[in-house]
């Protein structure tokens, strides 16, 4: 360390915020929102080096006259798959910065399924390249169970690699509940070797002593809570809650009777997954500050949640509130109910006005990845199912929800072959093993997404990620899985024997290389060909994502056969 330029640095500081010397930018006639005291004041804030210096008149290199608009920090997700939003980080930030949100929390479960160490490494070099500031979360369950097959799996010793890194704040939610209270001992090594930074956690319904002992192993948050009883147990053992407001999970409206001028900063917002659709319609973080205060949150409680109290919780001591020596990660707005942001500062920089990230701000990532799609050649006679009795189980779709029904129902079979039955909804699943090029394929049944014609590929498939094909004949499966290994990874919709509609996802097979309006527009369509063979389903690409979770119940499908995921074993198809 070199103490003289240390020294100079901190004098440097201090003479400047004392007003011996300009700063960069006066923000003037600012209504500021105080996440420290919880109140609003009017005041100029001066910003130096990225930073804010403190408050008064300064002599400035640059004014900017906000005419008595309120002033509040950057918002922070705390706690977001990226890859999700199906693009590239400074992609991403591009439309959620404009929003207010200068700040992520990423935990990269799912490039990391596919890509292990390679796929984190990417995220974090990637995330350089952008306006938003973006902190990860090592993934602690890569692969997430041993009834799927992962493109990597990653050890404590693999993680510890990278837990140095300044960006890397701890391990990510420990999904494997069971292991931490039953003592598994690669899970405790995964949080010995984290020791010192931050746990997050993932415990659905656990409680009692079970709870007791998941958070005695350090883990110190959960997004998981559905109900104020859950969420105020967990309260009470030290836990900070994350309220979870995203695409396919929302509990904001059932957990803010929990929230109280109490227990208040012991509670943050995050998304944990957030369609790029839902982002263009409604809004990132600005949305569920906005949605809270409709419920009734005083705004600057829900301004604290969306920032301070993230930062608080991860350690990061320069973010979250507007203050001397804090990070100039600022927004600007005139309506705390409708939050419509009309600036945004990023270390001290105009980098967003009126919704737009300014051309000074934007900017690409062209480092590449291995291509991810490793598949046996794929033949016609690959989604046969031969008919092995009279009965099956049935993966039965519960509309907007991840959790299926097991079902066992009469098969149609011709020639001695099950066949799609679309009078009762009952089509062909199948999952192809993409990482190691196995050959692997298992085969079922789904009921729920109505297609009449045709078939729907992915190879977004939580949490291995291989490719998932349901559809009415075999001719339109092989078609569509075919376009998905030649995309080198992507969604498709298929019939007739021809491509319709698809997405290309060449970033392991998860993220486009394109502009976020151009996988908006195309996951539009895909869902419109999808309806068009009869699917009645919101979004079936997304439902279909979701049948290859085993820790999900009650059946789910992967590449190692059909999963009953209430006993966690692998079963028959046919009963």
């Amino acid at each position: 360390m070199d103490m003289g330029t240390d020294a100079e640095r901190l004098k440097d500081a201090i003479e400047i915020a004392g007003g011996k010397r300009r700063v960069d930018l006066s923000l003037k006639n600012a209504r500021v929102i105080n996440t420290f005291s919880g109140d609003v004041h009017k005041a100029d804030v001066a910003v130096h080096n990225g930073r804010i210096v403190g408050f008064g008149p300064y002599g400035a290199k640059q004014t900017i006259d906000l005419k008595g608009s309120y002033l509040c920090p950057g918002f922070i997700d705390g706690h977001v798959h990226l890859e999700s939003s199906m693009v590239k980080v400074p992609e991403f930030g591009r439309v959620v910065v404009p929003r207010g949100t200068t700040t992520v929390i990423i935990d990269p479960h799912e490039i990391a399924n596919v890509l292990g160490m390679d796929g984190i490494k990417y995220m974090l070099a990637s995330s350089l390249a952008g306006v938003l500031g973006v902190y990860v979360m090592l993934p602690s369950c890569v692969p997430a169970t041993n009834l799927e097959t992962a493109g990597a799996e990653l050890s404590g010793h693999d993680l510890s690699l990278l837990l140095n890194d300044e960006r890397v704040l701890g391990l990510a939610e420990m999904m494997n509940y069971p292991g931490v209270i039953g003592c598994n001992a690669e899970v405790l090594e995964k949080i010995r070797i984290a020791k010192g930074k931050r746990i997050d956690g993932h415990a659905p319904l656990v409680h009692g002593k079970g709870l007791n002992a998941y958070v005695s192993a350090g883990i110190k948050s959960d997004h998981e809570c559905t109900t104020v009883e859950e969420a105020r147990e967990k309260l009470r053992s030290g836990m900070f809650i994350m309220i979870r407001e995203g695409t396919a999970a929302k509990n904001l409206r059932a957990l803010l009777p929990l929230v109280n001028s109490e227990n208040s900063r012991k509670c943050l917002f995050v998304t944990d997954d957030r369609h790029l659709e839902d982002v263009f319609t409604q809004g990132h973080m600005d949305h569920i500050v906005r949605s809270a205060v409709k419920l009734g949150v005083e705004p600057i409680r829900a301004i604290q949640m969306a920032s301070i109290n993230a930062a608080e919780y991860f350690g990061l001591k320069d973010l979250g509130a507007v203050a001397p020596g804090y990070r100039a990660d600022l927004i600007v707005f005139d309506d705390l109910k409708r939050l419509k942001i009309s600036k945004v500062i990023k270390d001290g920089r105009l980098v967003a006005q009126d919704g737009v990230l300014l051309p000074s701000a934007a900017s690409d990532y062209k480092g590449k990845v291995r291509g991810t799609i490793n598949v046996r050649w794929i033949e016609h006679d690959d989604f046969a199912i031969k008919a092995e009795g009279k009965n099956a189980r049935v993966i039965s779709v519960i509309p907007s929800q991840i959790v299926t029904k097991g079902l066992v129902l009469p098969v149609k079979a011709d020639g001695g072959f099950v066949s799609s039955d679309t009078g009762r909804d009952i089509l062909k699943i199948a999952v192809i093993e993409r990482h190691m090029a196995s050959g692997r394929i298992a085969k079922g049944l789904v009921k729920g997404f109505g297609l009449k014609k045709g078939a729907i590929a992915s190879s977004v498939s939580h949490d291995s990620h291989n490719i998932v094909v349901i559809g009415v004949h075999d001719s339109d499966m092989y078609t569509a899985a075919v376009q998905v290994v030649k995309m080198q990874g992507g969604i498709v919709a298929a019939s007739n024997g021809q491509v319709i509609e698809a997405l290309p996802l060449p970033v392991a097979g998860l993220m486009s290389d394109r502009s976020s309006e151009f996988v908006v527009d195309k996951l539009r369509r895909l869902i419109d060909a999808a309806h068009g063979m009869g699917s009645k389903l919101d979004d079936p690409y997304m439902a279909m994502s979701f049948l290859t979770l085993p820790p999900i119940p009650e059946l789910k499908i992967t590449d190692r056969g059909i999963i009953d995921a209430v006993n966690f074993k692998v079963v028959p198809l046919f009963v």
